[in-house]
């Protein structure tokens, strides 16, 4: 008899929140040059800008909405995903193949995605709330406020407005990170070279984080344009065409920024949630 700990439930949002107090300067820089017509300023650029006209707290705008979407979107597909599996290799006895890891990735991140698109639409406005003249701004206090906002002067569906699109980001990227990190720490731990550390943890998350960027990239641009827009598109087919009218690589707008982002955002996610696995988890007798 072995005796093994497992995340609780709640682990993935609590570590993925962590991850967002280090990373969220880089998602902002992200949604201003996603946001941008066209390609006028670079990462660095942008992100002097920012801090020239408003200040080094201006990289922390919309932190709250983020930690919001974090602790629902980022809370149930870890939720979901790490659950379901660890139910299946208890069952099977064994570690589930990844072609499984792939399609309870998709399913987590597809349900994850859906229930964390008002926190993520209103983190998207107050990122770029900043950039914006004053008399366009939105200026929500925080993310309750904006969520609130949303709902009384824009309605109910407007707070879903680019579900399908971060529904399907969600997907993508939780077969980037999830499934991603999941086979390749059991393929370093089969070396045996390495035991389950933090070097593991370190060189799985950088793979999945870079899986992660290159899959959902398109998508994000996407995403992020439907979400800040007021009247400019008028659907997911239609910021699709438009966006495809400025070139291919208008929808890798932001790429470095977004691989800068989101690699340590999945590396932090995945060492602070090992750590909490390893030293709160449940035991579990195998």
């Amino acid at each position: 008899m072995q005796e093994n700990r497992v995340s609780r439930w709640y682990f993935g949002g609590v570590s993925a929140s962590a991850a967002a107090c280090f990373t969220h300067p880089l998602d902002l820089i992200k949604v201003h040059l996603q946001t941008q017509q066209e390609v006028r300023v670079r990462m660095i650029g942008m992100a002097l800008n920012v801090v020239r006209r408003e200040g080094y707290l201006a990289l922390y705008s919309g932190l709250s909405a983020s930690l919001c979407r974090q602790m629902t979107y980022s809370l149930s597909r870890f939720a979901i995903y790490e659950t379901v599996r660890d139910k299946m290799n208890r069952e099977k006895k064994g570690l589930i193949p990844f072609y499984q890891k792939v399609m309870l990735g998709a399913f987590g991140g597809f349900a994850g995605g859906f229930i964390g698109t008002p926190a993520d639409l209103v983190n998207v406005r107050m990122q770029n709330d900043v950039k914006l003249p004053l008399k366009l701004r939105r200026n929500y206090a925080h993310a309750l406020d904006g969520l609130l906002r949303v709902w009384k002067e824009e309605g109910m569906r407007n707070l879903f407005s680019g579900a399908t699109v971060a529904s399907t980001r969600g997907a993508l990227v939780s077969v980037g990170q999830l499934s991603c990190y999941d086979q390749s720490k059991q393929l370093v731990l089969v070396t045996g070279y390495l035991t389950d550390n933090i070097l593991t943890h370190f060189l799985a998350s950088v793979f999945a984080g870079v899986c992660a960027t290159v899959l959902c990239q398109p998508l994000d641009v996407v995403k992020t344009r439907l979400m800040n827009s007021k009247v400019d598109y008028r659907g997911v087919f239609h910021c699709l065409t438009e966006t495809a009218k400025l070139g291919p690589e208008a929808f890798y707008k932001g790429l470095v920024p977004a691989a800068i982002r989101l690699i340590p955002h999945t590396v932090f996610t995945f060492i602070f949630l090992e750590q909490l696995r390893q030293h709160f988890g449940t035991v579990v007798v195998t």
